[in-house]
């Protein structure tokens, strides 16, 4: 059950069952959470809603998650963006948070509850 409160999660991640899995992780703990496979929907999601927070993959089909950053960090730079990846990027500019997809969930949910909570003060 989603509370009115909670933080508004979006995450991407070209890996359709590992984004379902994700969400229905967010959405068991409390968060709202939209989920798409690609940068450019996720970027017309992220203009078009209130955001708190967004978790994104490093490697999509065509673009990357730091590229995606850059673009988001551009248009609401207080947004909070989180790399959950399995292998770290050259370079973290424009990531808040870098967290390995071998990390354990109650870890990454730490991670998340608190940039989330940040993000909504």
């Amino acid at each position: 059950m989603v509370m009115p409160e909670s933080a508004l999660i979006l995450c991407v991640d070209d890996d359709r069952s590992s984004l379902e899995l994700r969400k229905a992780l967010l959405e068991t703990n409390g968060f709202a959470v939209m989920a798409t496979t690609s940068a450019s929907q996720a970027l017309k999601l992220f203009r078009a809603n209130p955001v708190n927070l967004v978790v994104a993959d490093h490697l999509l089909s065509n673009s990357t998650g730091v590229e995606l950053a850059r673009e988001m960090k551009r248009l609401k730079p207080t947004v909070p963006i989180v790399l959950y990846s399995g292998t770290l990027p050259e370079s973290l500019e424009h990531v808040d948070c870098f967290v390995l997809k071998s990390e354990p969930v109650a870890d990454f949910l730490a991670f998340i509850r608190d940039l989330a909570k940040r993000s909504r003060q």
